[in-house]
């Protein structure tokens, strides 16, 4: 039998094993799938154990995500663009890092573009966040034009910088966080391009909105039409931002289909099978009643 699990502190209200556990079931699949909440000061040792529990991985959460490149004996490619993983391997008795945020954030977002019949390079993107999941975001948007917003623009403007957001254009704006809240037509170069014309995507990677979190709170009324609302927050699933959006007529993406998407990316590591897919709307239905 195959196990595997999330690592996180705190990590009690983890959906991952529901979807882990789901997908073993629709396979007939002999596996497990667990939560091991880990304290940040005992990171090292809980991931060096792995090998010694007969896990074949874990996924990795908040705080986590950073921490753990300095305990890993390898990172894939991707995981270390983006500078943060979410899930480790344990290969040959080696820890392995990987990051499957970046296919979670693709698969999110890949119905919603299509609907726009838009390519992803002429779409303008806000992205809001600064750490691991703004930069898993970055990387899925490299090379698109994205204004990024965070409490540190320091941080802000290396996101810009870091995964070439903007292409050719060297489009990048940084801004605070706390100026949403009273975010009105914003200046340029952003707005000489808010217009009808440049659908636009909203994305939040922070964990404002989360239960126990301030809201983020930002006046949509000035965005386009077609403007699409991403919260990658979970927990609520419909979070005070998502609320505003579905308000004012906006389409919307919950934390979700991020969730569900990364999960996948990570079940085929784990276990050795693609996750049966067809039954996303029963595994939906099931997150959302718990």
């Amino acid at each position: 039998m195959r196990s595997a699990g999330v690592i996180g502190w705190p990590v009690a209200h983890s959906k991952s094993p529901l979807i882990h556990r789901f997908w073993l079931a629709k396979l007939g699949l002999d596996g497990d799938y667990g939560r091991f909440p880990v304290m940040p000061e005992h990171l090292g040792a809980a991931l060096r154990a792995l090998p010694a529990l007969g896990l074949a991985g874990v996924n990795v959460t908040v705080p986590h995500k950073v921490a753990a490149l300095a305990h890993l004996d390898r990172v894939d490619p991707l995981a270390a663009s983006v500078g943060a993983v979410n899930t480790v391997m344990v290969e040959d008795g080696r820890l392995v890092g990987y990051n499957t945020d970046v296919a979670g954030i693709n698969d999110a977002l890949r119905q919603q573009l299509a609907d726009l019949s838009q390519e992803p390079k002429t779409i303008l993107y806000k992205l809001i966040g600064t750490g691991g999941a703004a930069r898993a975001a970055a990387e899925a948007l490299s090379g698109c034009e994205v204004a990024v917003y965070g409490r540190d623009p320091v941080k802000a403007a290396e996101l810009v910088d870091s995964f070439g957001l903007g292409g050719e254009s060297a489009y990048g704006l940084s801004r605070d966080i706390a100026e949403l809240a009273a975010l009105g037509p914003p200046d340029e170069p952003v707005g000489d391009r808010s217009s009808s014309r440049f659908p636009q995507v909203v994305i939040n990677a922070t964990s404002l909105g989360m239960t126990g979190m301030p809201p983020l709170t930002i006046d949509l009324a000035f965005f386009p039409d077609d403007t699409i609302v991403f919260d990658m927050v979970y927990a609520p699933l419909e979070t005070s931002l998502l609320a505003a959006a579905r308000a004012r007529g906006l389409r919307t993406v919950d934390g979700l289909a991020m969730l569900i998407g990364q999960a996948a990316a990570a079940f085929a590591l784990f276990f050795g099978a693609a996750a049966p897919r067809v039954h996303d709307a029963e595994l939906r239905a099931l997150l959302i009643g718990k």
